[in-house]
């Protein structure tokens, strides 16, 4: 067919769909009608909505509807889009005046599908105004005009299939019996209608439902988690806290879908702002995209950052100067080491000046410690080396050398950016610059973090969320919440016990890792290392490639990749132990002509690319397809992992090699329990 052929033919749909839509247009009028005491306005916008029925969706009308004005409600309506509750009025009074009814109508629709499991992110008000054109929002609510009203839903992003839709709407009719189903009725009527004065056709804007139609038809319906979780979870959601809460349980158990739907509900019920935390400076930008995806009338009220921007930007806007750079950071600490701690006792428990920096950042700094006696005292959680008052001594001295040298160069480090921030917030007399904070991955904040967040709002009613698991733990130390001055009581402390994200042989297979390792969560309990845990889902598949070299090893695995569906690479994700091995494989991949997206760049939107970083990068994210090159190495070295089996290495003490052991197998675990469908471990034997 040549091109004057198809884009007659397309004309000729284009004419059809049109006349379609008239004829329906015609039916809903003849339809709305029958509300003979509804004004001439409100039967206009209902034979907007019979016209949707046409279309897969499904209206219940309140059966009182017209015959009491204070009605909270006048109809809901289910379709792709999700649950509407609509109220029209054909008056003048301002929208503040239904706001109330409506809202509380939204919350009753919203316990009602609750236990179908859908979130109440699906669930959206909408006052109607007849006779007017108007687009605009009143808190949650949408406000419309009858010309709006079609094209609008019609546009929304799909959120349920036709099944869904239809067990939706028979749920709502047996939950509300006051509200009785309306269909449009397309059989031939037996006279024409008369035309009405004041009502011509252009009132329903057929070129605007048409577009409507033809862009929802372009879009891919949007992932099932961002609508349904289970109705467990959409409890958590909704429930009304009476102070901080904290949301914990294993991986893949749902914990930031969670988080999310809740930092969506806060906002259509609060004023005031959400502030949505997480440690990684990546994570913010995937989780705004996908909160956008998920509730867009609210998205911009959610401010997702890492805590050290937020910090610094905070101590900005208060006019505290800070100086943060790191590389001097780390020099001043370098000449420590070198002048004071090298010839210390420490040099004899481990030469490594790592241990003794994580040491100062995570235990002495990281808890906000300013004396020694404090130090001394102070429980060092997670951290195997036990260490008498001589060599705590030797810690503060190297420490008390490091603030010296730090300051004589007149830098930061991120420790003090959040002490900073947090004598600004409890200096602060104003009222709370937030709403509500949301913490993700609770787990890898100092307790000065976690002390300056919850600052920010204090015990206030569904004020602070902490979200977490300690077998995630990536960075050395820990602490306990009631070290913050938390206190978690009741029912604030909940635990999540479904994995919805791997298979069996996956989650078997990241358990094994960590089995041995028992840990201590933030409320203080010694949990093992192999949590049972309930699984939906069996599907998924663990591939393990050993190879004498790295050479044969890294054929194997970009073989593995070019064996991967078409498109498949937009969920796959390649993930390193250290930025040294990232470098390896960006190469590696970039000679082999892969696409590749960086993780500390990846914003959550789909590209056809493997996602590569490392495993701290990872976290928080999930994919289809994980690949682990080499995977039982050290870090940066390149060598067989000893000490990942827990093996002393040199001149290491058995407790400090423990101690690194254990977080290497935590790392490992998080990049494991990533992977949804597919798994594959690389290694390279060593003779």
């Amino acid at each position: 067919m040549g091109a004057g052929g198809a884009a007659s033919q397309r004309t000729q749909e284009a004419r059809r769909q049109e006349r379609l839509l008239r004829e329906q247009w015609q039916a809903a009028r003849r339809q709305a009608l029958r509300w003979d005491t509804a004004g001439e306005g409100e039967q206009r916008v209902l034979a907007q909505l019979l016209v949707l029925t046409a279309r897969g969706w499904r209206l219940l009308v309140d059966r009182r509807w017209s015959r009491t004005p204070a009605a909270d409600a006048d109809m809901l309506l289910v379709g792709p889009g999700g649950v509407f509750v609509v109220d029209v009025t054909a008056g003048r009074e301002p929208a503040e005046e239904h706001a109330p009814g409506l809202l509380a109508a939204t919350k009753a629709a919203e316990s009602a599908v609750a236990s179908l499991g859908m979130s109440p992110v699906a669930v959206q008000p909408v006052l109607v105004f007849a006779g007017r054109r108007l687009d605009a929002g009143l808190g949650r609510i949408r406000l419309l005009g009858e010309h709006e009203i079609g094209p609008v839903l019609l546009s929304q992003r799909h959120r349920l299939r036709a099944e869904s839709v239809r067990a939706i709407a028979d749920h709502l009719e047996r939950v509300f019996p006051g509200y009785a189903g309306a269909a449009i009725d397309q059989r031939p009527a037996p006279v024409p209608e008369p035309h009405r004065p004041g009502s011509p056709d252009g009132l329903f804007d057929v070129e605007g439902l048409r577009d409507a139609v033809l862009e929802g038809a372009r879009r891919t319906p949007i992932e099932q988690w961002m609508t349904f979780l289970h109705p467990d979870q959409v409890a958590l959601v909704r429930r009304d806290w009476s102070g901080p809460a904290r949301i914990s349980g294993p991986a893949g158990t749902g914990k930031t879908v969670v988080a999310l739907h809740r930092a969506a509900h806060l906002a259509r019920r609060t004023t005031g702002r959400i502030l949505y935390v997480t440690f990684a400076n990546n994570l913010p930008r995937v989780q705004s995209t996908f909160l956008k995806a998920m509730a867009p009338a609210v998205a911009d009220r959610v401010d997702f950052r890492s805590l050290h921007s937020w910090a610094q930007e905070f101590l900005q806007e208060r006019g505290v100067r800070v100086r943060l750079h790191g590389d001097k950071a780390e020099t001043a600490f370098s000449l420590a080491w070198k002048n004071v701690g090298r010839a210390s006792r420490l040099a004899a428990l481990d030469p490594a000046p790592t241990y003794w920096r994580e040491e100062i950042d995570h235990v002495i700094k990281g808890r906000g410690l300013t004396r020694f006696e404090e130090y001394a005292a102070v429980p060092r959680r997670r951290r195997r080396a036990s260490l008498h008052r001589t060599h705590r001594q030797a810690v503060w001295e190297l420490y008390e050398a490091y603030e010296s040298l730090r300051g004589e160069r007149g830098v930061h480090d991120f420790n003090d950016v959040l002490s900073l921030a947090l004598a600004e917030a409890s200096r602060r007399r104003e009222g709370p610059p937030y709403a509500a904070v949301i913490v993700d991955e609770v787990q890898d904040l100092t307790l000065v973090g976690v002390r300056l967040l919850h600052a920010l709002v204090g015990d206030v009613p569904n004020g602070l969320l902490l979200v977490g698991d300690g077998q995630q733990t990536v960075y050395p130390g820990g602490f306990r919440l009631t070290d913050a001055g938390i206190d978690i009581r009741g029912d604030r402390g909940q635990v999540l016990r479904t994995n919805y994200r791997n298979s069996k042989q996956i989650l078997d297979a990241a358990l094994t890792v960590v089995a041995d390792d028992a840990f201590e969560d933030l409320d203080g309990l010694r949990t093992s290392g192999r949590r049972d845990v309930d699984l939906t889902y069996h599907d998924g598949d663990v591939v393990r490639v050993t190879r004498p070299t790295v050479e044969a090893h890294d054929r194997e695995l970009l073989d593995a990749l070019r064996s991967l569906p078409e498109g498949a690479l937009a969920d796959t994700a390649l993930l390193c132990p250290s930025m040294r091995a990232v470098g390896d494989y960006q190469r590696l991949l970039a000679q082999a002509g892969i696409p590749v997206c960086q993780l500390e760049h990846y914003d959550g939107r789909a590209v056809d690319a493997v996602k590569l970083g490392t495993y701290h990068r990872a976290k928080g994210l999930e994919f289809k397809n994980v690949f682990l090159p080499r995977h039982d190495t050290v870090p940066g070295t390149g060598t067989p992992a000893g000490a990942q089996a827990g093996t002393p290495t040199g001149t290491e003490t058995s407790a400090t090699a423990r101690e690194r052991a254990e977080l290497l197998r935590s790392r490992l675990f998080v990049a494991m329990t990533r992977a949804r469908d597919l798994l594959w471990l690389g290694s390279v034997t060593t003779g």
